[in-house]
């Protein structure tokens, strides 16, 4: 939603409020106050349902301040929808316009449709022009607005499936510590059921019925309900399918238990030679870069559709090649002409990215493809091959040549 001039004029000239922020500049404890500002927009605690607006290079009494607005500090400032601070990843954008005959930056923030979200693990609310950490009741309010939104797939909650399905040992001990700040897990007042319905595991407090992002984290056995939500390895001695197979695996369990079983597997199935030519010192060279692999089997769990199919994310490895196949094709801003752009990206599952980033598999939003590339390349592989299709996305990683 692109506001017009008039519109922008109007909220300069309206001063700070629930909708309008100003910053003079981007700069040290500037740039954490635009971050905690974007956060409370787009939490929208008073339900206006409208965007909010940070102006960059405007004063306190709303006049422009004349700040030369840069393509470096509008790159800063986009940066902040996929650094990995903000989860969910806010919908954003970020442009400079003409106001009042003087250039400014204008961060436009729509409000999400699955709060509460959370900048470095803290609720940032606004009231008036006051922001400040969301109350108990500030929570409550927010995870009971998700009823009135079609909910992405990844939170819905699972008929049949309760708290009692999911370990909440491991919500406790293993997730709560990277989801919260310490000050908000330091404050007492919040039950568990609060802080599952925060966290979105359960619908809402007064619901405790699974979701699906629920089973997918802390599940105890989450292919009860999901049976897609696995990974099917399979290492064949060859070229093609009918070549002798010799390693199969399903791999299932939570998403953390699944992806770092898959880790194991790679990391066993990587071929390392030693070479010794030009150097009195041994050079260790691997036909795939882990890292790389890593890369694109995460982004494949992530980005997968888990509705409407049962089919699973496929990691198939050939003698000169991987091939991984997750269901699901581009989603969103994403097409098949702009798959793999930097700067575009998109999620089927947004509450799911936001997850593994609380857990450590993701660190930034939408550099997984660049990473990739880049570890493939000083490792002496070629680029990736991507074959985007309506239904499914796969990538082939072809083996580095010796």
């Amino acid at each position: 939603m692109r506001l017009d001039d008039s519109e922008l004029d109007c909220l300069l000239d309206q001063g700070e409020s629930f909708r309008v922020d100003y910053k003079e500049r981007l700069d040290g404890g500037t740039a954490t106050g635009i971050r905690e500002a974007v956060c409370s927009f787009a939490n929208d605690l008073p339900g206006a349902g409208q965007p909010g607006v940070v102006f960059v290079g405007v004063g306190d009494d709303g006049g422009p301040t004349g700040l030369d607005i840069t393509d470096r500090m509008l790159t800063q400032l986009s940066d902040i929808k996929t650094d990995g601070n903000i989860v969910p990843p806010p919908s954003m954008f970020v442009e400079k316009r003409r106001l009042k005959g003087t250039d400014v930056a204008v961060v436009t923030v729509l409000p999400s449709d699955s709060p509460p979200v959370r900048y470095k693990g803290a609720i940032h609310v606004r009231s008036g022009p006051r922001r400040s950490i969301a109350t108990a009741q500030d929570e409550r309010i927010l995870n009971e607005r998700r009823r009135g939104h079609s909910l992405p797939f990844d939170i819905q909650p699972v008929p049949g499936a309760t708290v009692a399905d999911m370990s909440i040992r491991r919500f406790e001990e293993e997730y709560l510590p990277g989801a919260f700040s310490v000050e908000t897990l330091e404050a007492n007042e919040r039950s568990h059921e609060q802080r599952l319905a925060t966290t979105k595991m359960i619908a809402t407090a007064d619901d405790p019925t699974a979701t699906v992002l629920g089973l997918l984290v802390l599940g105890k056995r989450p292919r009860d309900f999901i049976p897609n939500t696995y990974v099917e390895f399979l290492r064949i001695d060859g070229t093609e399918l009918s070549d002798p197979i010799v390693d199969h695996e399903t791999i299932d369990g939570t998403i953390s238990e699944t992806l770092q079983r898959l880790d194991d597997k790679m990391r066993a199935h990587i071929s390392t030679g030693v070479d010794l030519t030009g150097s009195d010192r041994e050079r260790r060279e691997s036909t795939y870069p882990l890292a790389a692999l890593q890369q694109l089997a995460r982004n494949a769990v992530m980005h997968r559709t888990y509705e409407g199919t049962n089919a699973p994310v496929r990691v198939t490895w050939f003698s000169d090649r991987i091939e991984i196949h997750n269901p699901g094709g581009a989603f969103g801003v994403v097409t098949r002409e702009n798959f793999g752009r930097p700067g575009v990206t998109d999620y089927r599952n947004p509450n799911l990215a936001d997850a593994m980033k609380v857990m450590g598999f993701v660190q930034r939003f939408g550099v997984g493809i660049a990473t990739a590339k880049r570890e493939l390349r000083e490792n002496g592989n070629v680029e990736p091959e991507f074959a985007v299709e309506d239904t499914f996305v796969q990538v082939i990683i072809r083996g580095r040549s010796s």
